[in-house]
């Protein structure tokens, strides 16, 4: 049995709808609306555009072509491709979460164009400075908008051999000077702001169970450990600022949960205890894309996400496109992918806003216990829901006791992508449901 009391409020349920680029084509955003339907909170602002930012959103060799120009100047950008874009989300309600750095060079074995660090630190920083001042101070006839987040750089650990890696042409000690230099700067320019990085790749190895891809090696897992530990050896030494620490995970949910643990608890042994920490890239099963079992997948994830010590998520990602990591929409008719309306759901439990008790009455049986869909509750003390995601292969009992009155029940699964339904007795295989009631 399921009882959901809908009364016995927890904790904020926590922004994990967040989501990697957003859909648009060309400087057309009008896609955005989806966005804005379903509530993401979040747009991570990395690999917008295609390969090298498409060669005019958001990196800083597109907003600042010539290194050598005068950062001082505002002659020396060219902001507005990246202000379409962003005013796009920001009238979609989605803030930008902006990676200052550049897009992921997958062909840098034939050449490598921008993936080196920079050849003047303090430099690139007041680039930056340009940038962050152009979209939140309306400077170089800009902008307002309160944009919070601000990282620097993306996955510089992506290799332990420099040749191979195609985010970072330098050795992690020059990232980590970069970041130093970088954070201090742009912290004591912005104390308001948050200033963080660095898009780890992820802390695989503290597992020893995922190959995600040929050349995935032992030794590549272990360095994404080690470049994380030296990285905060160096910002504590250096009193550098880290508001936020962004770590990346395209594993399972179990194990995806050891990687949020393991980033909290580093963080707190050297002392970070206020840094936030999120996930900004993952997903669970891009190569199902499009499917009622990556829907109930993804479903699952975010209920997860909820009890893992995350203060965000973004998932990888909301473009349009023939990619399998494009997980929620169709890129030939546009139209929402069944993953999409997880995220629908999802912020309906996040505008309810405090987290209800869900306990399973499973006994001493293990496996009965291991046998339970995943399920998160909300209520705002007027209105309860409940979202719940079998991404298995056997259909699951649903015997559901709670103190409210069923309204709505919506499912989706292989026959139905959003459907108004009856409560069933079971949840099938692959199958999400989303449940309202009054209270």
């Amino acid at each position: 049995m399921m009882r959901i009391d809908f009364h016995d409020l927890g904790p904020a349920v926590k922004p994990m709808h967040g989501v990697g680029q957003p859909p648009f084509s060309g400087i057309d955003t009008s896609m955005m609306h989806y966005l804005k339907e379903a509530g993401m909170p979040f747009s991570r602002l990395h690999d917008v555009g295609g390969a090298l930012g498409g060669g005019m959103y958001v990196d800083i060799p597109n907003v600042f072509p010539d290194f050598d120009a005068d950062p001082e100047d505002p002659a020396s950008y060219i902001f507005g491709f990246t202000d379409v874009l962003i005013k796009g989300l920001m009238d979609n309600g989605t803030e930008p979460f902006y990676r200052l750095g550049v897009t992921i060079e997958n062909y840098h074995h034939i050449h490598s164009y921008r993936i080196f660090p920079p050849k003047d630190n303090l430099k690139w920083a007041k680039i930056c400075e340009g940038i962050i001042r152009h979209y939140t101070e309306g400077w170089a006839d800009g902008f307002t908008y309160p944009i919070r987040y601000w990282e620097i750089w993306n996955e510089p650990d992506n290799s332990d051999l420099i040749e191979n890696n195609p985010m970072w042409k330098g050795t992690p000690e020059q990232y980590y000077e970069l970041y130093g230099t970088a954070s201090k700067y742009l912290k004591a320019r912005f104390p308001h702001l948050k200033i963080g990085g660095y898009g780890s790749c992820g802390f695989y190895a503290i597992t020893g169970e995922f190959i995600p891809s040929a050349g995935f090696t032992n030794a590549r897992a272990e360095h994404f450990n080690i470049f994380f530990d030296n990285f905060l050896k160096y910002v504590k030494a250096n009193d550098c600022p880290l508001d936020f620490f962004s770590w990346h995970s395209y594993d399972s949910i179990k194990n995806t949960g050891k990687f949020a643990r393991y980033a909290r608890e580093q963080l707190d042994k050297y002392g970070f205890t206020e840094t936030e920490t999120t996930c900004n890239e993952w997903n669970c099963a891009p190569h199902l894309r499009g499917t009622a079992k990556h829907a109930a997948y993804t479903a699952a994830m975010l209920c997860a996400m909820q009890q893992m010590p995350l203060d965000s998520a973004m998932f990888y990602d909301a473009r349009f496109g023939t990619s399998m990591y494009g997980g929620l929409f169709n890129p030939l008719t546009r139209e929402p992918l069944a993953a999409y309306y997880a995220f629908v759901h999802f912020n309906k439990l996040y505008q309810l806003g405090r987290e209800c008790a869900v306990i399973f009455d499973t006994a001493s049986d293990a496996a009965a216990a291991a046998a339970v869909p995943y399920a998160l509750a909300a209520s705002d003390g007027r209105t309860g829901a409940v979202l719940i995601s079998n991404p298995g292969d056997t259909p699951l009992p649903l015997d559901l006791c709670t103190d409210g009155t069923l309204t709505s029940c919506c499912l989706s699964d292989k026959d139905h992508l959003c459907a108004a339904c009856g409560l069933p007795e079971t949840i099938g295989p692959d199958t999400v449901l989303f449940l309202t009631y009054a209270l």
